[in-house]
């Protein structure tokens, strides 16, 4: 006589109570964006981004006179927000046929997930996540529905006038088709100098690419034994240009486009109704449908306030 198990599967430990999620990146362009100052509150629907310019007419002050002259002007760039809502119900009996049944309490009427901390911090790091995402891929017109709320920096520096076009002569000797190892660091010398002149040497001008031409632009300066990158913040996605003070900086909200944007922080806005609305959500049990219900809404868009100060590079 001997045991029979040739029915059962092997056993596997499983912790009902350890939910492992993968790896969720910040919205750090954002981040960014508030650091500089320049997140516009209580938008509702659109806001203008208000900006004067004047000038200086320099005149002869021989004589005892008062001659004005000059202008100031005020113009405005509109940004509009989208409205966006985040919702799920969650049924806990569909937990019961599972390993996870474990974390139910005892009965049958279950008015909580035991593992809600776990779940909201997923959601709010996913959130964090598309948005970073929108905020630059944007497109109203997108059939993707995480990227058609409002329009993102990528389509609002496309359709504005007098940015300037770094992937042209007399930046780049050819047009780039697409970037490599072997050319990335003459993309970024023409991104660079392309930069207007009244925007050079400014504190706050990045350069702006996803982690995947970032990627690039480190191995280049590893095959040309330019080791100045070690001591830089490399891990967090910024490198500075060697020989100037410009930032390159990763965003995964351009992952997998190719496009370097160069700009100062403080010529990007961005705009919501309340600062803190993606961050407070609801979470309750619902007694009409006995389900665990979960509902976040914010409102969300950027501009920018001078595109003559914006450099682009599209392959």
């Amino acid at each position: 006589m001997a045991f029979n198990v040739s029915a059962l599967t092997n056993y596997v430990k499983e912790d009902e109570r350890s939910l492992f999620t993968s790896s969720l990146f910040d919205a750090k362009t954002q981040q960014l964006i508030q650091s500089a100052g320049n997140v516009m509150v209580e938008v509702k629907s659109a806001a203008t981004v208000n900006i004067m310019d004047t000038d200086a007419a320099f005149q002869d002050d021989s004589g005892c006179a008062f001659n004005a002259s000059g202008t100031t002007t005020f113009t405005q760039r509109t940004l509009t927000v989208g409205k966006i809502k985040v919702q799920e119900a969650l049924c806990p009996k569909d937990l019961e046929a599972k390993y996870l049944q474990k974390a139910l309490p005892a009965g049958t009427n279950y008015t909580e997930i035991i593992f809600a901390q776990e779940y909201t911090n997923r959601k709010a790091g996913k959130i964090a996540e598309q948005l970073e995402t929108a905020i630059w891929q944007g497109d109203t017109d997108s059939v993707n529905i995480n990227l058609n709320k409002f329009n993102g920096f990528q389509k609002i520096i496309a359709n504005a006038a007098g940015v300037v076009d770094a992937n042209t002569t007399p930046y780049v000797s050819a047009t780039l088709t697409s970037l490599t190892v072997s050319n990335i660091l003459s993309a970024v010398k023409a991104v660079k100098n392309a930069l207007p002149a009244r925007v050079k040497g400014k504190d706050d001008v990045k350069i702006f690419c996803g982690w995947d031409t970032f990627d690039l632009i480190v191995d280049a300066h590893v095959n040309a034994n330019l080791f100045n990158y070690g001591s830089q913040n490399i891990g967090d996605g910024e490198f500075i240009i060697p020989g100037t003070r410009y930032t390159v900086v990763a965003v995964h909200g351009l992952d997998g486009t190719s496009d370097m944007y160069a700009m100062r922080t403080s010529n990007m806005f961005l705009g919501t109704d309340l600062l803190s609305d993606q961050d407070q959500f609801e979470m309750w049990y619902s007694q009409d449908d006995r389900n665990v219900k979960f509902h976040v809404g914010f409102k969300m868009g950027v501009q920018i306030a001078f595109p003559s100060e914006v450099v682009k590079f599209i392959v």
